[in-house]
């Protein structure tokens, strides 16, 4: 069984492949999201521990969380589900996945390191792999720097420079997201502004349809009035003659 362990604090990752069922006697029956002590899978990795966090059986197929079997299944995906992308809208499919439950057919186990031990691991312990683009959303970039609102962020973007295809050197920035300045606070006003406006000539008209209304209203219950009168007099004047 081969192993892909990564280490997020350092970026990198290495494949480590282990023949011996008895070291590997530890991690069967697990599931994803359980931890592995470290000491179980060799001396190398003494105080470390690690987390389960999925892998592929010897035919490609990849384990799928929150499904309890060792074996492999057939389930009918959707889109935002794990293990399947939909090309069209609605669209679902049965696929074969493989259980949530580490077993001997699993030929790459995920794993992530929770604890670090003493010793260093060769190539991905003792090494850093640089992120090779910066964050972009404005609240990320001032926690990376420790900046106030009042500091200007754009000028903490970390840029990449390269050289192109033409030979020519080009810095390329990201465009921050969620950024306020002098003219996003100038929209939003014009927006409020508008939506005050809007509000206080539905307001308006309202109360001109409600005055209309009852004019309406009256009218009627005057012609009605004047109706009733006419009859009445036609009634009495056939009653004197």
């Amino acid at each position: 069984m081969k192993l892909n362990i990564a280490y997020p604090a350092t970026g990198c990752q290495k494949f480590i492949e282990i023949d011996d069922e008895k070291r590997l006697r530890c991690v069967y029956d697990k599931r994803i999201s359980q931890e592995v002590a470290g000491d179980e899978l060799g001396d190398e990795f003494a105080g470390y521990t690690f987390r389960i966090t999925g892998g592929n059986d010897k035919q490609g197929f990849p384990m799928k969380q929150g499904v309890l079997t060792a074996t492999r299944v057939r389930l009918l995906l959707r889109d935002g589900l794990s293990c399947y992308r939909a090309r069209r809208v609605g669209s679902r499919k049965r696929k074969s996945v493989r259980g949530c439950i580490v077993a001997s057919d699993i030929a790459v186990l995920n794993l992530v390191v929770e604890k670090k031990g003493d010793a260093e691991i060769p190539d991905l312990t003792d090494v850093s792999q640089p992120r090779r683009l910066g964050p972009k959303r404005a609240s990320k970039i001032r926690a990376l720097f420790n900046l106030d609102k009042s500091d200007d962020i754009r000028k903490y973007v970390i840029a990449r420079t390269f050289e192109n295809k033409k030979g020519k050197t080009v810095t390329k920035r990201p465009k921050i997201q969620r950024l306020v300045t002098p003219v996003t606070l100038a929209r939003k006003r014009q927006r409020m502004a508008k939506a005050k406006a809007a509000l206080s000539q539905s307001k308006l008209e309202k109360a001109a349809y409600t005055a209309l209304v009852q004019k309406r209203m009256a009218e009627q219950r005057e012609a009605r009035r004047s109706e009733l009168s006419k009859r009445r007099s036609s009634r009495r004047a056939s009653q004197k003659e």
